[in-house]
Formats: structure tokens, sequence, C-alpha cells
């Protein structure tokens, strides 16, 4: 079963919205585990907005899951992850400004400057994954530097998906075919919903994890965090 990793950066905004604890980032990723999720994602950016460096290492020392760190391979990032040796890290490329990620990888532009990052955190014993596209060039050459996984952005499918239904991942279920031939694992995100999220695990495969934040979170608004987690995990139980 595709397993299911809850980004909390939504919870830190809320919080930074006013200042002060409330609410509370480690104690609301505690009970997301609790109520079923298979892992806690979380994507520091430089100008701290949501999650903070501080919130990461506050996480890393509860977290009972798989704990997720995303971000772009910038010194203090790479820092960071080696210090606290996640799980798994999934680097996007994601300049300092910009408001949510917008693009996968282009690796055959960046291909030496991964390669170097990645071996570091294999040093470290940390699982790596790469923000990608469906681009089959590109997936390729994921797995020449070295990426153990790719993330799929699934930003097309969410907008394609009203209009298409199931069908709209069609690219995405070849990617992942793709990746497999390669060797990678395949995780994906980026505006998967309660609506779409069952047509997509049901048509990729393979699919180890999915990492979902600011749908689960709002929903949560309506449904409370047990809910929305146990929703979100039945969209991704196989279907008969």
């Amino acid at each position: 079963m595709t397993r299911l990793s809850v980004n909390v950066n939504k919870i830190a905004t809320l919080r930074n919205a006013r200042g002060g604890q409330e609410p509370d980032v480690v104690q609301a990723a505690m009970r997301i585990e609790g109520f079923g999720a298979d892992g806690i994602t979380v994507h520091p950016r430089p100008d701290a907005r949501h999650i903070t460096y501080a919130d990461v290492r506050a996480l890393k020392e509860v977290v009972q899951t798989e704990f997720n760190i995303e971000g772009y391979p910038s010194d203090d990032f790479v820092q960071l992850v080696c210090d606290l040796r996640p799980a798994q890290v999934t680097l996007v490329p994601d300049p300092p400004d910009v408001l949510t990620s917008n693009a996968g990888w282009r690796v055959t532009g960046h291909a030496e400057m991964l390669q170097d990052v990645l071996a570091q955190f294999h040093g470290c014993g940390i699982r790596t994954s790469l923000f990608m596209e469906t681009d089959p060039r590109e997936i390729e050459a994921a797995a020449k530097v070295g990426a153990q996984r790719i993330e799929l952005y699934t930003e097309s499918y969410a907008r394609a998906h009203p209009a298409m239904g199931a069908s709209a991942a069609a690219p995405f279920a070849d990617a992942a075919r793709r990746a497999e031939q390669a060797g990678l694992g395949v995780n994906a995100g980026h505006d998967l919903n309660l609506t779409n999220l069952s047509d997509f695990a049901s048509a990729v495969n393979p699919l180890a994890e999915v990492s979902i934040g600011h749908a689960l979170i709002s929903d949560a608004l309506y449904l409370g965090l047990a809910q929305a987690v146990k929703q979100y995990k039945a969209c991704l139980a196989p279907q008969p």
C-alpha cells in the first residue's frame, strides 16, 4: 500500500501568522502520526515563512514514523540534513522567492552539483529523492546522478483531473514505469487531494509514497485531523 506522508508546513504557517507557539507543530505532528500517517514531511525555506530550522530539529526528536525533509540544496540546508539524518531527503529546485514548488529538476543541467550533494547524503545513510516532472530523459538522468527515488510533481495532473478524470494520470503512470526500469523508487506530491488521489494511486504503479500538506490540512479544518488522515489513507487503499 502506498504510504501517506503529511506535510505540516501549513500548521507552521498558521502559527506564524500570529506569533507564539499555537498551533504547536510538534504536537500536531505527533497526533497526525497517531491518527495513522506513515510519515511527516517538512519543507523549510530560507525566509522561514512556515517551518523553521528549529522546528525541523524539534520534530526530529519526536517523529516515530518516516521523517522526510524537502528543500533546495543550499549549504545550510545540506548541513541541517546531514546533522539530523532523516529517513529521506527530497531535493527541490526552488529559488528562495517562490511561493510553493512549481517545477521539477532539470537534472541534465545540474548533474554535477546534484551528484555531489546526493553523495553527501548517501554517506550519511539518508535515502534521496529528486522532485521531478515526467520527462523520461530527466528521469534517466536522476538515476545516473545517484538518486534513489523521484517525487513526481503532480500539479499538472491535479489541473487536468476535473476534465479528464483518471486518464490524466497516464503520463505519470508511464513515468513511474520508466523510473522503476531505471532502478528508482517513486513518490508523488503537489495538489493531490480527496477528489483526485484515488484515481492517481490506482493508475500509478509503482507508487511508494505520497506527500500531502495543503489539501489535507485544509480538509482538517472541516473534518478534524483524525478524519482527514483516515480519508486520505482510504484513498490509497488498493481498489477492489
